[in-house]
């Protein structure tokens, strides 16, 4: 059994996962608009270019997206995407990424558990932890 984070943004997926591409060093395998597909007749038609489905490798993890129609949209709550990493540095690094224009709920840091442990709510309103061990 795998289990997959799948993200739900409010017409800027394609945007945040170019942006979690750089940052997490992943690599985009798929971008699925709603034009072209069937699911284009349940959306206005200025929402073509908003994205049905997108898939992401990070290491040996999957990431996974789409664009919600609108009107659809709830923003993330009582979950936070977990990223664990031995290095403290790479992990301030993508925690610094991650918070630039978005909301630090607890400031990357030494704690009593990990070497570095940083909380966020990245620009497109996704909420994120990063652990160093």
């Amino acid at each position: 059994m795998q289990l997959n984070p799948y993200l739900t943004f409010n017409g800027d997926c394609a945007e945040a996962f170019k942006f979690y591409e750089q940052t997490l060093g992943g690599k985009i395998e798929a971008i699925m608009n709603f034009a072209g597909s069937p699911a284009a007749e349940h959306v206005p038609g200025d929402w073509g270019d908003k994205v049905l489905h997108a898939s992401m490798v990070i290491g040996d993890q999957r990431l996974m997206a789409s664009d919600a129609p609108p009107g659809q949209y709830e923003k993330p709550q009582g979950v936070s995407v977990s990223i664990s990493l031995k290095d403290p540095a790479k992990g301030e690094q993508i925690f610094n990424a991650l918070a630039q224009n978005g909301k630090t709920t607890m400031p990357f840091q030494k704690t009593f558990w990990a070497s570095g442990f940083g909380m966020c709510v990245d620009r497109f309103g996704i909420p994120w932890m990063v652990n160093c061990e």
